[in-house]
């Protein structure tokens, strides 16, 4: 469902993705981690439309993101790091904004919004301004505007940044709930996250894919944590960068 080959970006002379590669099949989750600034967002931008590769492809369904970028974005749900919310809206009515923008037609759009308020816990909360939100339900809302229209690809970045606990754990199933039904690849730092909702592992560093695998392959040499593994891979890399430059 997503394939991405030889992916590259330069943000003038500093490369922030360097021949990535990567699938995700159809129904999987899959984790996307790595430190901050490893590429994670610019990848997820790239997919999305966002801004071009300076080089490489990348397909959503069998659509190259550069030579077919609106039948991608119809396929695609996407929530950034930081949700883009109409403060001054309510949730219905911004929702309803949203299966507008997406070309749904008229006489779907309240069903839709219904179903995806159903889904990610908004029923009660229909009436109430985005601004009067907490961050919790801020994140239910964005995952809910990614949902509208019932795309097959969902991209999340950092889907639970900033939730206490009780809202990490809520977010975490609402996510889990969505697998199988949509591909997602979701970004995230938190590693007990990654254990209990995704099939598979990427880890990116410096811009590089270090490593990607199942949860079990990931983990299984020595009887690793997914923390051991991910600090390994992170570091190899980061001796391989130290070789370099010597």
């Amino acid at each position: 469902m997503i394939e991405v080959k030889g992916l590259t970006k330069y943000f003038g002379a500093i490369a922030a993705l360097q021949d990535a590669s990567f699938s995700v099949n159809a129904g999987e989750i899959v984790g996307f981690l790595g430190p901050n600034g490893a590429g994670k967002s610019t990848a997820m931008r790239i997919l999305t439309g966002f801004f071009p590769a300076s080089r490489g492809e990348a397909r959503v369904d069998g659509f190259e993101v550069h030579e077919k970028p609106l039948e991608v974005k119809r396929r695609i749900g996407y929530l950034p790091e930081n949700v883009p919310l109409y403060d001054e809206m309510t949730v219905k009515g911004f929702l309803g904004y949203v299966a507008q923008v997406k070309g749904l037609p008229r006489g779907q759009r309240n069903a839709e919004v219904a179903q995806v308020m159903e889904k990610c816990g908004l029923n009660d909360m229909g009436k109430r301004m985005l601004r009067q939100l907490s961050k919790g339900y801020r994140q239910r809302v964005g995952i809910a505007q990614a949902l509208v229209g019932s795309p097959p690809v969902l991209i999340l970045d950092e889907p639970t940044v900033g939730l206490d606990p009780g809202q990490i754990v809520d977010i975490r199933s609402m996510i889990k709930d969505l697998g199988g039904k949509h591909t997602i690849l979701l970004s995230t730092h938190i590693l007990p996250e990654v254990n209990m909702v995704c099939d598979r592992v990427i880890i990116i560093s410096r811009g590089r894919i270090v490593a990607q695998d199942t949860m079990e392959q990931l983990t299984a040499a020595g009887g690793k944590t997914l923390e051991q593994a991910f600090m390994e891979a992170v570091a190899s890399d980061r001796g391989a960068a130290l070789e370099e430059a010597q």
